[in-house]
């Protein structure tokens, strides 16, 4: 049985798309799954458009979502791999050596400058792992250029001596690439080469059915880890447009997807990007994580945001992210959720303070104050917390809401978080008097 090697060969002239981003991750999967051999190969013969930081762009794109190339550039700047080399600027001696190839056969001539190849004109078949067998008829198919006037290599030659020349033996693709198929088989049949295993994945549709652009809103990859997402979540996201593991499920480890992933699963249709479910996945995944693997990411949005100090206690953190975490789905969100954590001048929500500041609620907030500074700083935990606000709510006739409503108001200057008593004991003891004082002295008539 032949070792599987495939490859993923972006163009570096913008940004790292999504699109992309799920053709190289069905070729690592399979890869993956199968034992073989993932190639990145940089198709940089477009001089005008490409640019060296786009290069990085895409690397770091494949790193931040653990999609490590068994060959090809890496994230560090070295190469893998002695089938290089991986950029095709720097292959032109290759590509030369087949244009004259064909020439020599006679299947190949000039015209105007350029040199074109020899289309047969017998009809062909194409056969595919996806999108099924056809047959193609060439009868009044033109002649293919595969050299501009410029002496430039076209990129239906270069894909095809690439793949030769790398012993490459699947092709996975996107769907837009179809058409090009019969005319690399009809090269890759000139050179006397053996033919990939060819797999065309579907389109990615945006909502309103139409096909997903650079443009598109949810089309960078870079936005993603900008705005917080886990990149496990969005991997994750990205094996299911085309992919599913039959059993409707959607949060899966990237372990199981490897162990299930195959050519002949991929969907024929094409599919539909949801930026709600990648936000529900992402909402699953931020749950779930551990507070080690979160801690990261978290330390860099709030110290980006101003929130997190550059010296802060690491417990007193970690406690507070485990107890907000919970509530967040996007990594954005963290300055909104944990920004009272570490500052002591927060600002009070404006509604609430009218809904819950009462003379009424005041007085509650004093009353409890009195019963909370009477307390040990041993008994200043969840279970303890409950116990006596539960107990000053019955001593003063009220329900314990009448005491919540307003606690979690003034050390946090929310209206709504994580749970209270969770919250109380995180902030302490001393921090929780102190809150509670400010807002008294703040808030009184």
């Amino acid at each position: 049985m032949e070792s599987v090697r495939v490859r993923f060969a972006p163009s570096p002239t913008g940004m790292f798309h999504i699109g992309s981003a799920r053709t190289a991750l069905f070729n690592w999967l399979y890869a993956r799954h199968t034992g073989g051999a993932f190639i990145l190969r940089i198709e940089d013969t477009d001089a005008a458009r490409n640019k060296p930081e786009y290069v990085d762009v895409i690397l770091q794109g494949l790193k931040w979502l653990g999609m490590d190339a068994d060959e090809g550039p890496q994230p560090d700047g070295s190469i893998k791999g002695d089938k290089g080399p991986y950029f095709q600027s720097q292959r032109g001696e290759i590509y030369k050596k087949y244009v004259d190839r064909l020439l020599a056969e006679g299947k190949a001539y000039e015209s105007d400058g350029a040199i074109r190849f020899r289309v047969p004109k017998t009809p062909i078949d194409v056969p595919d792992l996806i999108c099924g067998d056809r047959q193609i008829d060439r009868a009044n198919e033109p002649d293919l250029v595969i050299q501009r006037k410029d002496g430039s290599p076209v990129f239906h030659l270069v894909n095809v001596v690439d793949d030769i020349e790398m012993n490459v033996t699947h092709v996975i693709r996107g769907e837009d690439h179809l058409s090009n198929t019969h005319k690399h088989l009809a090269l890759i049949e000139a050179f006397g080469a053996k033919a990939p295993h060819y797999a065309h994945i579907p389109l990615i549709l945006n909502p309103n059915g139409s096909k997903m652009s650079k443009r598109d809103v949810g089309a960078s990859i870079a936005d993603y880890k900008e705005q917080g997402y886990l990149h496990e979540a969005v991997r994750n996201y990205l094996c299911l447009l085309g992919w599913s593991p039959k059993d409707n499920r959607e949060v899966l480890p990237i372990e199981e997807v490897i162990a299930k992933f195959d050519l002949p699963q991929v969907n024929r249709s094409n599919a539909h990007f949801d930026l709600n479910k990648l936000f529900w996945i992402n909402g699953e995944y931020f749950r779930a994580a551990s507070i080690e693997a979160l801690e990261p990411l978290a330390v860099e949005i709030l110290q980006k945001g101003g929130v997190l100090p550059e010296s802060y206690d690491p417990a007193y953190f970690r406690a507070a992210l485990s107890i907000v975490k919970e509530k967040i789905k996007l990594g954005r969100e963290l300055p909104e959720w944990m920004g009272y954590f570490f500052r002591e001048d927060f600002e009070f929500e404006e509604a609430a303070v009218k809904k819950v500041f009462t003379p009424e609620g005041l007085g509650h907030l004093a009353q409890l104050r009195v019963r909370l500074a009477t307390l040990d700083a041993t008994k200043f935990n969840a279970a303890d917390l409950e116990a006596e606000f539960k107990a000053l709510a019955a001593a003063i006739g009220q329900k314990v809401g009448a005491l919540i409503h307003p606690a979690r108001l003034a050390v946090s200057g929310r209206s709504v978080g994580p749970s209270l008593y969770h919250l109380l004991e995180v902030l302490g003891r001393e921090r929780v008097l102190a809150r509670i004082d400010r807002a008294e002295q703040k808030f009184s008539k």
